[in-house]
């Protein structure tokens, strides 16, 4: 028996029927096993694991819509930037040297730590980070849980 090295339509070009018997016959899908991916479960089952090892099945989890949560926080630094803002419409007061600001009547939950803190600031929010904690009490203000 002779090792084939080439392809064995190579062999088959210039003849009529390719190797099929009668003309007709490899016209339709069938001859290829059908249509696009069908028989990915049998004839073509060691393709699939090749090229395709995650077509079938379910992969990871999708928490529900109900259950999703989203948070909205706010910067330390975006409310340094905007106290003068904040001040003259009513949501940050001063007392003494502190200026305190409550996150909640401007919509936020949560306060993260990014930016810079320059003015002694009382902020009340629900959560904080604990870098927003420490730049509030490095700059002498005060982080208030509520």
């Amino acid at each position: 028996m002779v090792v084939r090295r080439r392809r064995k339509v190579r062999k088959q070009r210039g003849t009529r029927t390719y190797g099929r018997g009668c003309s007709k016959r490899g016209r339709g899908a069938g001859e290829k096993g059908g249509r696009g991916l069908s028989g990915g479960h049998k004839q073509k089952w060691p393709y699939m694991l090749k090229h395709m090892p995650k077509h079938f099945g379910k992969h990871g989890f999708t928490r529900p819509l109900a259950a999703r949560r989203e948070i909205s926080a706010i910067n330390v630094g975006e409310l340094d930037e905007r106290l003068d803002e904040l001040l003259q419409q009513g949501i940050a007061k001063r007392e003494e040297e502190r200026i305190v600001v409550d996150v909640k009547k401007l919509g936020f939950e949560r306060v993260l730590g990014g930016g810079r803190v320059t003015h002694p600031l009382e902020v009340i929010a629900k959560e904080f980070v604990e870098s927003a904690k420490r730049k509030l009490e490095e700059a002498g203000g005060k982080a208030i849980a509520g």
